[in-house]
Formats: structure tokens, sequence, C-alpha cells
């Protein structure tokens, strides 16, 4: 969330923004209409309260007539003050909506562009593969291998459900397993996290308002199913006051993940590209209040998941993302798309974003300096790893002409020094 001083200091900044994100930027004059409503009323019950504590302590100091006049006086100002403090809650209501709604202009480098078609690649690593055979898909190798069910996956669950078997249900464990170890080894903490969160935890890291429609929300105990574990990863130090000197934090954890899907109906509905639920390796950074500090740690997270597939040896190439296509609080974001035959082309893997104090505003997560002023932390995240995503390209591209796939050397130790299934 943008504080109301930085709106009010460059709304013109965040209308372009706004545009650019494919926001409407009327929202920014709705919330300065709200705030210019709210101000005068909440000065004026602040006014009558000067004046009521004012005369409460006259109060003890006169007798008679002179007392109950201003007891009454007391009390008429009470009427108006509560009057005035319901204005206050219905306008407050109103402003505190329309604050979540406005997006965080986008970095001065990041690309203008309308949707993903305008991200502009950076850079590529590793060979795309050449068969001399034709390949199958990961869909047609896991059904004729007997690795991937989808028809008892929907049985249980529903569209875009699936069930991992055998040995490719060992395969993701190894891949997940490598993962957390690799950031356990770089000085990440775990952190086994609910995948449960309460409602503030998904408005206070963005994810509602918007977006509300892709999560799945359990009404009766008003819980909501994290899409990602950067939510409770995040939200973890929220309320708090931390050091300086234990910044940067940085956290990761391996949990399931549930997604809607709303609004692509159509799109992928076959093989495990786009599904309800799924494994994922999260990294989140939380930062001092510095712009270059961040820059630092986005490069560090990014580096973290290209090591990851260069090690599984999967050919990817890495996007800065445009305006278009970035959420409301990321300011800056990239996506590594990793080569999957059955696309002829990359799939999105990963994406490293970027918020600086967007969230932090929200979850009111702040630090002291060496001085002890107080400042908003700066919060980034990218994912080490998603399966069954991952598993895509890993049985697509290291797939031999019988069938099996080469199972890269970093993982077989996790598969009891298996070379190939």
């Amino acid at each position: 969330m943008l504080t109301i001083k930085y709106i009010r200091e460059n709304a013109d900044k965040i209308r372009r923004g706004a545009v650019h994100k494919n926001f409407d930027p009327a929202i920014v004059d709705k919330v300065l209409s709200a705030d210019e409503e709210l101000k005068p009323i909440k000065q004026e019950l602040e006014r009558l309260q000067a004046e009521r504590n004012s005369l409460s302590k006259l109060i003890p100091q006169k007798k008679g007539d002179e007392q109950e006049t201003l007891k009454e006086k007391v009390k008429s100002l009470k009427s108006q003050m509560d009057e005035l403090t319901e204005k206050v809650k219905t306008k407050q209501t109103i402003y505190d909506e329309l604050m979540l709604l406005v997006p965080a202009p986008a970095r001065d480098d990041v690309p203008i562009g309308k949707d993903d078609s305008q991200n502009v690649q950076v850079r590529t690593w590793g060979e795309i593969p050449k068969f001399d055979f034709t390949p199958l898909s990961h869909i047609d190798l896991g059904e004729k291998r007997g690795w991937v069910d989808t028809e008892r996956g929907v049985k249980l669950a529903g569209s875009r459900s699936y069930v991992l078997c055998g040995e490719l249900a060992r395969l993701e464990q190894a891949v997940l397993r490598y993962t957390f170890d690799k950031l356990c080894a770089k000085g990440y903490m775990p952190l086994s996290i609910p995948v449960l969160v309460r409602e503030e935890a998904m408005i206070n890291t963005g994810y509602f308002p918007l977006g509300r429609e892709q999560a799945y929300f359990i009404e009766k105990d008003q819980l909501a199913l994290v899409g990602t574990s950067e939510v409770s990863l995040t939200s973890y130090h929220s309320g708090e006051m931390l050091d300086v000197s234990e910044l940067p934090k940085r956290y990761f954890a391996q949990s399931s993940c549930f997604r809607r899907e709303a609004g692509s109906y159509g799109k992928d509905t076959k093989g495990l590209y786009r599904v309800h639920q799924f494994q994922k390796v999260e990294q989140v950074i939380i930062a001092p209040n510095d712009v270059k500090v961040s820059e630092q740690m986005h490069a560090e997270l990014l580096g973290n998941a290209e090591e990851i597939l260069q090690d599984f040896g999967l050919p990817y190439r890495v996007v800065y993302v445009c305006t278009g296509d970035l959420g409301q609080g990321q300011v800056r974001k990239h996506d590594i798309e990793t080569w999957m035959p059955s696309r002829n082309g990359y799939g999105e893997t990963h994406s490293c974003s970027t918020f600086h104090d967007f969230q932090a505003n929200r979850l009111n997560l702040r630090y002291k300096d060496e001085n002890k002023d107080k400042h908003v932390c700066h919060t980034l995240n990218n994912t080490a790893i998603a399966s069954p995503r991952v598993l895509i390209p890993l049985l697509e591209n290291l797939q031999t002409k019988d069938g099996q796939i080469r199972i890269p050397a970093c993982l077989q130790s996790y598969m009891g020094g298996q070379k190939l299934i």
C-alpha cells in the first residue's frame, strides 16, 4: 500500500503508473477525494474532544448552576461527538477500501507494455535440445509410463487435478529436497509455515482484495488457502519493529499451494502446466529501505533460481516483465521461462518480484536504524522451484528415444543413485 502522503505528493506519477499497469487512474482521485472528505470531520471531532476534556476538568471546580451548565454542555458535546464518530467510521471504511486499490508505480526502467507479449528478453542459458526422434509431451510420457494419472486425479478433485505416481513422484521429491538443501547451504532460513491464513495476511501481502477470485476461501473459518508461501513468509514479522542489524532476513519455505485459476477457462487444460494444487519452494527477503540494497537482493534471488535450473541442465530465458504484466504492488519483476518442447517455446516457471515498501506498509513491518530512527522495510520474493510445472521441462528435455528420462547428476543421490527413470 502506498501512504497517503506519497499519494498526495505524487498523484500524477501514480496516475501514469496506473495507466501503464492497466489500472484505472481514477482511483487516485477517488482516494484523494475521500481523504479530503475525511480530514475536516476528524479535525472537528478532535476539536470537540479537546473542548470536552477542557470543560470536564472545570466541572469539579464549579458549583451549583454553573456546574450544571457545564455538565449539560459536556453532554451536548458528547452527543455531537457520537454523531461525528459514526460519520468518521463510514468515511474511514470507504477511504480504507480505496487505499487498498491504488497500484504502486513501476520503476522508471521497467519497459512499458500492455501484457506479457511485450516482456523484454534479458538473456538465455543452455542449448535447446535437438532430437533425432519425435519427442513426446510430458503428459504422453507420463501416461505411457504410468507416472501421471489425470483420470483418477479428476475423479478425486475435479478439473485441473492429477496424481503423480511411482518414479515421477520420487523425482518431484528429489527436486524439492535438492532445492531445500541448496537454499539452506546459501544461508536462507527454512520455515515450515501455515498454508491456511487469516484474511488480513492476504490483504497485507496484496493478494486481497484484488486477486480474491484466485483464492480458495473458507467462509466458515474466515481463512484462505495460500497460492504461495510468500504470504506466510512475508507476514511472519508483521506488526514488528526489527533492528537494522537483523536485515536483510532471508527465508524460504516448501509448501503446498492452491489457486483457483479463475479466468483461465480453456487455457492449458491438458497436462501439468496450470493446476489447482502444487508444491513450491519460495524465497522471501525482508530488506532495509534502500533501493540499491533491494536491487542487490533482487539479483540474488534471481540468481538462486537460475543456478537451480542450470544444475538441472534445463535451457531457459530471463525476461524483464513490462508494466502491463506487473501486479498491483510490484515495482519490478523478472520471469524465468524454461524451454518446453511440447509448447515449442518457453513457459514461465519462476517470478522474481520487488515490492519496495508496498507490502511492508500494509504489514506495519518496520525497523530501527543505527540512530534509532524508524523506517518501513522493503520486501522481495522469488520462486526457487515449483512442481509439477518444472517437471514438464525435466521430462520433455531429458527424454530418451526409448521413453526414459535422464536424471540430472545433482538429483541422482536423491534418487538412490539412479541415472534414468
